[in-house]
């Protein structure tokens, strides 16, 4: 379930104001969703110009959501300074400059709590605390005897009396440049000397059988399974994926047809997961064939026909008159939505058990739908229907 927006802002602003924004923060959210709903809420209301500041990671981010996680352990880089989560960063991550730990969600086993109170505890130089914001009242699990020892009073602020310490904060300025937020200028890249860097990345040509061809734009050190558990190379995954896939589907347009409904889609992803292709590795490969921001349908649709990706952007640009079409305005309104989701997010937003939590976020409370949109079977028939011409946009 995803908490009332104006909630989540409330306390996204409250942590903001009490921390130093300067330090690296990981916060704790319910869901997937929910941890987008929240990385989008900091990002509104940071100090800091950067679009990076806060980044999700997550199972649906892929590689991605794992390249901002080597950034964020990496103690020499500020930005991701926060990264938001629901139950991936819970366990075996190292990062040892973590200052803030911010919870959002309830943690009913001990074990997980200690797990993720362990994410603050790592030691590095020049920390000597960390601080966990606790949204959710579950502090009383720190009153355990066997894990620390029975609770020790509280340290008051020699200055101000109080504890906690009321102390007003001075913001820490950048050593550079003396501002907050930072104004320092990026040093451009040392090859093509722009900012961002605009290098194109070298494009390696893979071969299949009958003749066929694929590129991908560079290779990586990610390591791919094989169906039966083998490690392989990304261009053994993809000639072997492209052997398997006419299995699945005999043609492109059966493609787009098993992909535009959300039951079939499911059914695909779950065929091909048990065949031994999970999302997981269909996401990495999508940063290798594709753009990072487009849809799994079009890394499918590239691998078997050839057919160049899009980003999600691009595809929800090329489709909308005909998405809107024929809906009230009401009915755009909640599609609109959907679709700003989806471009960020993926087109994990597009699956029907996602349905109730995008009505909660929306409306906040599913009889405000209702009133809204229509029936619960309207407005399971406006998602799901929305979702074909989505896909039945050709790609470039």
């Amino acid at each position: 379930m995803i908490e009332i927006r104006e909630r989540e802002a409330y306390r996204v602003q409250l942590f903001l104001e009490e921390a130093d924004q300067n330090q690296k923060a990981i916060v704790f959210c319910k869901t997937q969703l929910h941890a987008a709903v929240v990385r989008d809420l900091i990002n509104q209301m940071k100090e800091s110009s950067d679009p990076d500041y806060c980044a999700r990671v997550t199972a649906d981010d892929g590689a991605l959501g794992e390249q901002a996680l080597r950034e964020f352990q990496d103690n020499e880089k500020t930005i991701p300074t926060i990264l938001t989560t629901s139950q991936k960063l819970s366990t075996g991550v190292d990062a040892r400059n973590v200052r803030n730990i911010v919870l959002m969600r309830p943690v009913n086993d001990m074990i997980e709590f200690k797990q993720i109170v362990g994410r603050g505890t790592r030691t590095f130089e020049g920390k000597d605390y960390f601080t966990i914001y606790d949204f959710v009242n579950i502090f009383d699990h720190f009153a355990d005897p066997e894990w620390d020892g029975e609770p020790i009073d509280p340290d008051v602020c020699g200055k101000c009396g109080s504890y906690p310490c009321e102390c007003e904060k001075t913001p820490q300025l950048c050593k550079k440049c003396g501002q907050r937020p930072c104004i320092c200028e990026k040093e451009p890249c040392a090859e093509c000397g722009e900012i961002p860097c605009k290098c194109k990345k070298e494009k390696i040509q893979i071969k299949l059988g009958r003749g066929k061809t694929r590129q991908i734009n560079h290779m990586t050190e990610t390591t791919f399974w094989s169906a039966d558990g083998q490690p392989v190379t990304a261009e053994m995954f993809i000639q072997e994926l492209f052997g398997k896939l006419p299995e699945f589907y005999s043609s492109e347009q059966e493609l787009r047809d098993i992909w535009s409904d959300p039951t079939t889609r499911k059914g695909l992803l779950e065929r091909l997961d048990e065949a031994g292709y999970s999302i997981e590795s269909l996401k990495t490969l999508r940063d290798l064939v594709a753009d990072p921001k487009s849809d799994l349908f079009d890394v499918l649709e590239y691998v078997s026909f050839e057919v160049s990706p899009i980003t999600r952007a691009e595809r929800v640009k090329a489709a909308e008159s005909q998405i809107f079409e024929n809906l009230s305005q009401e009915q755009r309104e909640f599609v609109e939505f959907v679709l700003s989701h989806y471009i960020e997010d993926g087109e994990e937003i597009l699956n029907q058990e996602v349905l109730p939590d995008l009505l909660k976020l929306k409306y906040e409370a599913i009889q405000d739908a209702i009133a809204a949109l229509g029936s619960s079977e309207n407005i399971t028939n406006t998602f799901i229907e929305f979702q074909k011409y989505l896909y039945s946009v050709l790609s470039a």
